[in-house]
């Protein structure tokens, strides 16, 4: 394994390690959200940096997703999730909508599944690139 690409790893964890000492304070589920998004993201980038695929200075997960899909051994993920995770992102960049849903701050059930999701991500990126652990 390239090392940048256990860099983009180890910073995809350090989000993670963010999202578990703030999932619980219902006032940051924006954050864990934020936090979430660059998780995948990062996951994604790890992906594209072993297979030697050009990342340039993208951050949209669908965009980042299609460009590594081949290479996740048929495991497919929820776009919708990634859709909703880049809306989170994008807005949380702009201090007026903070990483606010249409409906305000995403609920704690929300910023919980958000983490799940992050999760999940980075199991799989662990394993399908073998890292071990």
């Amino acid at each position: 394994m390239k090392s940048l690409t256990k860099a983009w790893l180890d910073a995809a964890k350090n989000d993670l390690d963010v999202i578990d000492r703030i999932i619980k304070d219902v006032h940051l589920s924006h954050i864990v959200a934020f936090h979430a998004q660059q998780s995948v993201e990062k996951c994604f980038k790890a992906f594209m940096e072993e297979h030697d695929v050009d990342a340039q200075k993208v951050h949209n997960l669908i965009t980042l997703y299609a460009k590594i899909e081949i290479f996740l051994a048929g495991d497919e993920l929820d776009r919708r999730m990634m859709k909703i995770l880049d809306s989170l992102y994008i807005d949380a960049r702009y201090s007026g909508s903070l990483g606010l849903l249409p409906e305000g701050l995403p609920t704690q059930e929300e910023a919980k599944r958000f983490q799940a999701f992050a999760m999940a991500v980075y199991g799989l990126a662990l394993r399908t690139l073998k890292v071990e652990q």
